[in-house]
């Protein structure tokens, strides 16, 4: 298996509002910065969509060390949180329903396919990465929506 780096990091105008996120795939000395956004959305839909759109960029099976400032992401996969959700028929632990049940479920086979490692990293920190995925997300919702 190839072995990929990946950043990614999402952003909002309002919460909900214009939004953006930016992913930055790293094999080797190659890398490959993507973006997009919505123009009505939440901080957390742009950091998992950051996520699914760049685990869905590789074209085959990877091994990928993923790095997001997101905890939302991080906790509901390292510690197991989503697939109890799903389990639970997409409720969480205090019986309330799981937010962003569409793109959670559009994540899961991508971890299926891929072996992720996810790591957090604190935003506004100065990673160099973290912050160029920021600017990508940003820049998207300033200029394109």
């Amino acid at each position: 298996m190839k072995k990929i780096d990946i950043y990614t990091d999402g952003a909002c105008s309002g919460n909900p509002g214009k939004g953006g996120w930016g992913a930055v795939l790293v094999y080797g000395k190659n890398e490959k910065e993507l973006c997009g956004g919505s123009p009505e959305t939440t901080n957390n839909r742009m950091e998992l969509t950051a996520v699914i759109e760049a685990l869905s960029a590789l074209k085959e099976p990877c091994e990928v060390t993923l790095t997001t400032d997101s905890k939302y992401v991080c906790d509901a996969v390292n510690k197991g949180w989503v697939y109890s959700w799903k389990k639970n028929g997409w409720r969480k632990a205090d019986k309330k329903p799981a937010l962003n049940v569409d793109l959670w479920k559009k994540l899961l086979p991508l971890l299926e396919t891929h072996k992720v490692e996810f790591n957090w990293v604190k935003g506004h920190n100065g990673h160099p990465y973290n912050e160029r995925c920021d600017t990508l997300a940003v820049n998207y919702y300033l200029n394109s929506l």
